[in-house]
């Protein structure tokens, strides 16, 4: 990627057809199905983060909060040809630093090999392992 950097950025929402790709790209199939759910979604999202190359649509990271207590890290999704080169990382940073003051930031993903190392280097832990064991999760899904 000579000549150009990848640039991160909170002033970008990405229509319909590149969140489209990006999800595709991922296997994020169960948003794809649906494309005008997914984009109501990533519209209605407190927070959407960008990675670009150009014009290209490299990552994306959203987050849904009240600005006060919580803040939930919705999707974090990197083109897998880039994934483990710093785009993911550079996202949730980004995606998160408006939430600094809320106590509770939350995140549901699936178990998938490298996740967990990878939200354990960005300061995350499972609840399982949460210190004071007296946390519980749970959710309802559709």
């Amino acid at each position: 990627m000579a000549g150009h950097e990848i640039l991160i950025s909170a002033d970008d929402r990405p229509g319909r057809e590149e969140l489209l790709g990006l999800y595709d790209a991922v296997g994020w199939s169960s948003y794809t199905t649906d494309p005008e759910t997914l984009e109501a979604a990533v519209a209605g999202s407190t927070r959407v983060v960008t990675a670009r190359y150009g014009e290209d649509l490299l990552g994306l990271a959203r987050v849904i909060s009240d600005g006060a207590t919580i803040a939930y890290l919705q999707d974090v999704l990197v083109r897998p040809e880039l994934q483990r080169e710093g785009v993911g990382r550079a996202l949730v940073v980004a995606a998160l630093e408006p939430f600094s003051q809320c106590r509770q930031k939350v995140l549901l993903t699936e178990d998938e090999p490298g996740q967990r190392a990878f939200y354990e280097s960005l300061g995350w832990t499972e609840i399982r392992d949460h210190e004071d064991g007296r946390l519980r999760a749970f959710v309802q899904l559709r």
